[in-house]
C-alpha cells in the first residue's frame, strides 16, 4: 500500500480568464510549476468572467463542478492561477473538502524545495511568512492529514499553525539575518570594484538554459535541469575571455511570468546583484513560443531595478532547435547561441569584450630591468598572459586597461 508521503498528490488547476493576460499560456506555465513541485496536473478547469468572483473566485456552478471532478477523481490538491484572498481560500476549501494553494503559494514552495544557500532559504522563509499571515484561517486539519506537502515546505505547517506573534518574531529574526548577509555582499562588491573585478550576470526567463551556458563556459557544475527554477542561488565564476581579461560570470534565479510581488522583494537584494554587474546577458529559449513574452518579462524587471546605464546583451539561447528561416525572419538583430552545442558562444564572448566597461588592450612589451616593476604592477592591475626574460629585459604579454596602458605604452614592441 503507497502511503501518503510516497503517493504523487493529483492536483486540479483552476483558472478565471478576465482577458488580462494570456491566460492558456499563464495556465501552461502553471502545469510545469505544478510538476516542478512534485504533483501530477490531472484535470484543468477554465472560467470567462469580467472579474474573479470576491467570494469564490469562480462562479457557483463552476465551483460546484470542480467538488464533482475532486470527488469523481480523487483530487488531493486545487491549485488556482491567481493569488486568492484568506477568504477565497476557505470558501472554496470549505465548499470542496480540498485543499486549496495559489500560484504564489506554489511558487514560494518551488523556491523553498530549490534554496540551498543560507540566504536563499532565508529569503523563502520570509517570504513565505509575509504571505502567510493574513491566511492563518486556512484547512489546517487537512493539512496535518496530510503530512504537509505541496504548499507548505519552508517554514511548514508547524508555524502555519503558530500564532501570529510568533511568526512576526520570527520574521523579524529573518530580516536581522539577511541584512547582516547584504551588508557582507555588500562589502564583498566593493573589494570586488576596488580590485576592478569586471562582472557579468546572466539573467532571463527560468528554465531558458543559464545555467547550461554557466557550465559551458565555466565548467561552474551548476545543476542544470529540464525543470523550473533547477536554480535559485546565484552562483559566481570566473571566466577567461579570448583577449585574456578575466570576468566574474553569474548566474541569477529564473524569472516567470506574474511574478509575485512578494518573491519580487524577497529576492530584490539577490537580484540588485546581477543588476548592479556590468554587463547583463538577457537569455531566453528561442525555441519557445513565448519567446518574446519571455524577454518582456525580463526586460520589465531589469528596468523596475534601474539597469537602464548598463549594456544589456539579448541572447537567445537553444537556436540549435529553430528552423534557421525563423531565426532569421525573427530574431535578426540578436545574439544567437546554442550552449548545449557551444554553437555561437564565440560571438557571444565579442560581444561581451565589445561591451567592457573600460577598453582593455592586449599589448607586447619588452620591459628593461631597470623597470621591471611594471610587471608587478601589470601583474596585481591587468592580465599578465606571459613573460620571458631575455638579454635586454622582460618581454611580455599582457592585457591592461587605458590608465595602465598610458604607463606601459613606452615600451611596446
Amino acid at each position: 500500500m503507497i502511503s501518503n508521503e510516497e503517493k504523487i498528490p493529483r492536483a486540479l488547476l483552476v483558472s478565471v480568464d478576465t482577458g488580462g493576460y494570456d491566460a492558456q499560456a499563464s495556465l501552461d506555465e502553471l502545469e510545469e510549476l505544478v510538476k516542478s513541485a512534485g504533483a501530477e496536473p490531472a484535470f484543468t478547469v477554465t472560467q470567462k468572467l469580467q472579474k474573479p468572483e470576491s467570494a469564490t473566485y469562480v462562479g457557483s456552478g463552476k465551483l460546484q463542478e470542480i467538488k464533482e471532478i475532486c470527488q469523481a477523481q480523487e483530487i488531493d490538491l486545487i491549485v488556482v492561477d491567481s493569488e486568492l484572498s484568506p477568504t477565497q481560500i476557505k470558501n472554496i476549501e470549505n465548499f470542496t473538502d480540498v485543499r486549496v494553494i495559489d500560484r504564489t503559494t506554489l511558487i514560494l514552495d518551488i523556491f523553498a524545495l530549490r534554496a540551498r544557500s543560507k540566504e536563499g532559504k532565508l529569503q523563502v522563509e520570509l517570504a513565505q511568512l509575509k504571505y502567510m499571515l493574513p491566511r492563518l484561517t486556512g484547512k489546517g486539519i487537512e493539512m496535518s492529514r496530510l503530512g504537509g506537502g505541496i504548499g507548505t515546505r519552508g517554514p511548514g505547517e508547524t508555524k502555519i499553525e503558530t500564532d501570529r506573534r510568533h511568526i512576526r518574531r520570527r520574521m523579524e529574526t529573518l530580516k536581522d539575518e539577511l541584512a547582516e548577509l547584504e551588508k557582507h555582499r555588500g562589502m564583498l562588491r566593493k573589494r570586488r570594484e576596488k580590485d576592478g573585478v569586471i562582472t557579468v550576470a546572466i539573467v532571463g526567463y527560468t528554465n531558458a538554459g543559464k545555467s547550461t551556458l554557466m557550465n559551458y563556459l565555466t565548467d561552474a557544475g551548476v545543476l542544470a535541469q529540464d525543470k523550473l527554477f533547477a536554480t535559485l542561488d546565484p552562483t559566481s565564476r570566473a571566466l577567461k575571455l579570448p583577449s585574456g581579461v578575466s570576468v566574474m560570470l553569474i548566474d541569477t534565479v529564473g524569472l516567470v511570468r506574474r511574478l509575485p510581488h512578494h518573491l519580487v522583494e524577497a529576492f530584490r537584494s539577490t537580484l540588485e546583484e546581477a543588476a548592479q554587474s556590468d554587463i547583463i546577458i538577457n537569455l531566453c529559449d528561442a525555441s519557445s513560443d513565448e519567446a518574446r513574452v519571455h524577454l518582456a518579462v525580463t526586460n520589465e524587471l531589469l528596468e523596475s531595478l534601474g539597469c537602464g546605464d548598463r549594456p544589456i546583451l539579448t541572447v537567445l539561447n537553444k537556436c540549435d532547435l529553430l528552423e534557421e528561416p525563423m531565426i532569421e525572419q525573427d530574431f535578426e538583430s540578436f545574439i544567437r547561441i546554442s550552449a548545449r552545442t557551444g554553437e555561437g558562444v564565440d560571438k557571444l564572448l565579442e560581444a561581451i569584450e565589445a561591451n567592457l566597461p573600460v577598453r582593455m588592450k592586449r599589448v607586447s612589451l619588452l620591459v628593461p630591468f631597470a623597470n621591471a616593476g611594471i610587471i608587478s604592477e601589470i601583474r596585481e592591475k591587468g592580465t599578465l598572459l606571459s613573460e620571458e626574460y631575455v638579454a635586454d629585459g622582460v618581454r611580455a604579454e599582457a592585457v591592461v586597461d587605458e590608465q595602465l596602458y598610458h604607463k606601459v605604452k613606452d615600451y611596446e614592441t
